[in-house]
């Protein structure tokens, strides 16, 4: 049994490394544009049995109830890696077999993406992992059984997914993907999402609202 795994921190104070350029209000709503695109693309994917999502974020529980997907519900949120590993440890308990995390802030995905994701895990114990633009952080994990090792999402986490896979003896795949690999996280991120004629739905027109899209782009997204 093969899950996705979403976690999502609370929408009302997201994105605080953008709050020099957009105000709460405006951090809030890109977060959630941005989290509506990635369910969007994970609703398509093919080959998984069931799709996860962890949060003490009412709005994001509630659209992944409307989605039909499980919802684990956080008292408190100490860490990603926290979050991930004890909803991790739950989905194991629930039969599943294999976990890929994706965060919330990539919000060029697509269903594609995820199947290429999925083809390249081997049999158990294993892990996939897509690097972040700079190949030093880890922006997807795949990992068979769900609990393989410890999760160490932050700077460098690659690096230390990588060790902790070797240590367990599982073979570790690397793999580079340019969608999955642009994560908002901060000013220059932004600013390559709104330069890129494949942003789409809700992004692409929170982008247009906040006036970053111009109007050849949108043209083109449209």
């Amino acid at each position: 049994m093969r899950a996705v795994l979403i976690p999502v921190k609370d929408l009302a104070c997201a994105k605080q490394r953008l709050a020099h350029v957009l105000s709460q209000k405006e951090r809030t709503a890109l977060a959630a544009a941005m989290m509506e695109d990635v369910f969007a693309a994970v609703a398509a994917v093919r080959g998984i049995d069931a799709v996860f999502v962890v949060s003490n974020c009412d709005t994001a529980l509630e659209r992944a109830r409307s989605m039909g997907w499980e919802v684990i519900r956080e008292q408190q949120q100490v860490s990603e890696s926290d979050s991930v590993d004890r909803a991790s440890q739950m989905c194991a308990a629930r039969g599943v077999d294999s976990v890929l995390r994706l965060p919330i802030d990539i919000p060029l995905l697509l269903a594609s993406d995820v199947e290429e994701v999925l083809a390249a895990a081997g049999p158990a114990p294993a892990c996939v992992l897509v690097a972040s633009r700079d190949g030093t952080g880890t922006n997807a994990l795949l990992r068979t059984p769900p609990g393989l090792f410890r999760s160490h999402f932050g700077p460098h986490s690659l690096g230390k997914h990588l060790a902790e896979a070797a240590a367990k003896g599982a073979p570790s795949v690397v793999l580079r993907n340019a969608r999955i690999e642009l994560d908002v996280d901060d000013e220059k991120d932004l600013r390559m999402l709104a330069a890129r004629a494949d942003v789409r739905g809700a992004t692409r027109a929170w982008l247009r609202r906040a006036g970053m899209l111009t109007t050849s782009r949108a043209a083109i997204a449209d």
